[in-house]
């Protein structure tokens, strides 16, 4: 079973998006393989998309969140609350859902673990289980294989699973990390997202840590120690790139700077990539615009958005289809890369 996890350090790099887009594109390019979606983010908007579209898959996504047992990757936390280091008996089956019984938009072959808000309330609780002294345990790894646990009970139903993943390093997310095999790096032409690079890579492998004080707390020097492997960044995506970007440009610079920064790590420590050339982790994607928009209000593929006038949200857009057909152009190459 493959696994990937969309994550970033740093908000507002359209992981989201990216990661529904790529998600759905996958799933249409591959109908045959059965695929597993788990929203990772309290504020679930992965799910939203799914359930139908930002306008009205909240309404359903609470009514998820309402059944017994809360179906949720957050009602599944709260059963381990209660036994969090010796795993209960449960069913994994409870806590997912297939999207296309909700919006038919979405391919038939994905189902989803959804988003919960609840998430940021177990968050501290969870914490303080994983740092407990536990005579006869390994408090942390008991707590970190908690996805890790679910996914070995689903093992043989699902191909792929991708992950949406909050941009933090709570401990939530860290969960997710520790069960992932892949990384997908969406950034943008920022100063901030260069910095968020550097980041991930000190959360993640311990690189240049400020301090020799944090390593014995680092996350990849917990995982090491219990002998986990360390999830491998498999695909920088340079996201929402201004249609107009000519190499004189600002944007460049820094994206230059980027390229400069992985092609150093690469060479330094190729242990943290699943490739091997620097320019086969990268692939460009340009701002969806009003496709965009269109296609999350209404929780649809690319593939599904139609072009023409239509309204969102009472007010009239209109979808070039030029502009679509070049989302899917961008966005294949995305998913030729998984």
């Amino acid at each position: 079973m493959e696994t990937y996890a969309f994550w970033n350090n740093k908000g507002g790099t359209g992981k989201t998006s990216l990661a529904f887009q790529a998600i759905t594109r996958y799933a249409e390019k591959h109908p045959k393989k059965r695929i597993l979606a788990i929203d990772i983010c309290p504020q679930a908007n992965l799910s939203e998309l799914m359930l139908g579209g930002l306008n009205r898959g909240s309404t359903k996504l609470l009514a998820l969140h309402a059944q017994k047992p809360r179906r949720s990757l957050g009602g599944y936390f709260q059963l381990r609350l209660l036994s969090p280091y010796t795993p209960p008996q449960f069913k994994a089956s409870d806590y997912i859902i297939t999207p296309n019984a909700f919006n038919t938009g979405i391919p038939s072959n994905i189902d989803l673990v959804c988003g919960d808000p609840m998430l940021e309330l177990q968050a501290n609780a969870v914490n303080s289980l994983a740092n407990q002294d536990v005579p006869g345990t390994k408090a942390w790894i008991a707590v970190i294989d908690w996805l890790k646990t679910f996914l070995d009970q689903i093992e043989d139903r699902y191909d792929v699973v991708f992950m949406d993943c909050n941009p933090s390093f709570s401990m939530y997310t860290q969960i997710a990390l520790a069960s992932t095999k892949k990384i997908i790096l969406p950034v943008m032409a920022d100063d901030s997202s260069r910095r968020a690079i550097q980041n991930a890579f000190c959360l993640i492998y311990g690189l240049k840590l400020p301090s020799d004080i944090y390593t014995a707390y680092a996350f990849a020097t917990k995982l090491k120690l219990a002998d986990r492997p360390l999830p491998k960044v498999h695909l920088i995506a340079k996201n929402r790139l201004t249609q107009y970007m000519v190499t004189a440009s600002a944007y460049f610079a820094v994206l230059a700077a980027i390229d400069n920064d992985v092609r150093q790590l690469l060479a330094t420590n190729p242990e943290f990539f699943s490739f091997t050339k620097w320019d086969e982790g990268f692939v460009e994607v340009k701002d969806f615009q009003t496709t965009g928009v269109v296609a999350f209000a209404k929780g649809l593929p690319f593939s599904r958005v139609k072009a023409g006038r239509q309204f969102i949200d009472k007010h009239r857009v209109q979808v070039k289809q030029e502009y679509l057909d070049d989302s899917i152009r961008h966005l294949d190459r995305l998913v030729a890369k998984l």
